[in-house]
């Protein structure tokens, strides 16, 4: 598998309200979107930084995955993603390599990208997100 570029860092934060004028005055970035996910239980507001977006995660339910996150964390770094094309095709090549998939088949998230994760115990530790437009 071959990504095209970093896609996104997920930062996972208890409050958007609090966390969006953080990033715009300390790294003087302009938030350009905010969008509520439902099905993932989560909020989140996007940073363009070059080609590559900051994601901030806000979670919509504590059982979420944000939520139990950050309770088990904190806030900080929740995920890596990755732009690639084809992504059902990338993630059958990664399950044939014996990467554990969270994610069998593509679903949709932010933005209105196809994602997939894969599992960190087998990304050296890092929660990985796959993403592919589907308008390309």
């Amino acid at each position: 598998m071959k990504p095209t570029h970093i896609e996104h860092l997920g930062i996972a934060v208890k409050s958007l309200e609090t966390a969006i004028p953080y990033v715009e005055n300390i790294f003087g970035l302009k938030c350009y979107a905010i969008e509520e996910v439902p099905e993932q239980k989560v909020k989140t507001a996007f940073f363009k930084v070059g080609q590559t977006k900051i994601e901030l995660l806000e979670s919509t339910d504590p059982e979420g995955p944000i939520g139990k996150f950050i309770e088990n964390r904190g806030e900080g770094v929740h995920h890596i993603a990755f732009a690639v094309e084809n992504l059902q095709e990338k993630l059958d090549t990664v399950a044939e390599k014996g990467v554990r998939l969270i994610d069998k088949t593509p679903r949709k998230g932010a933005e209105g990208l196809n994602i997939a994760f894969l599992h960190p115990k087998f990304t050296l530790g890092v929660l990985t997100e796959l993403c592919e437009n589907p308008n390309k």
